[in-house]
């Protein structure tokens, strides 16, 4: 499945090694090599930490494609209206063996 029609949209990306990641997806390639700009990692706690979870801003990313797991659009209402603080979870594993 192409990735075009996700171009200048928000979309969420989970990543091999498990981080979750959302920004405004510039261009990808045949590769799924992506490029996303207003970058943001979320560091979702478990609900036994007493931290809470976070945001992390990284500006202009490339992830490449043998990293991506999962590319989805956002629903930016929806996601808006989250305090990703507030949120916890189970920790996401990654999907590479070694």
């Amino acid at each position: 499945m192409s990735l075009q029609p996700y171009v200048n949209k928000k979309v969420l990306v989970l990543t091999a090694d498990g981080r979750t990641l959302t920004g405004t997806l510039l261009s990808c390639d045949q590769l799924t090599n992506l490029v996303l700009s207003q970058t943001i990692e979320r560091v979702i706690r478990p609900p036994d930490d007493d931290e809470a979870s976070t945001e992390v801003s990284h500006g202009l990313y490339i992830i490449r494609g043998e990293n991506v797991s999962v590319c989805g659009l956002v629903d930016e209402e929806l996601d808006a209206s989250i305090d990703w603080a507030q949120v916890r979870g189970s920790v996401i594993g990654g999907v590479k063996h070694s």
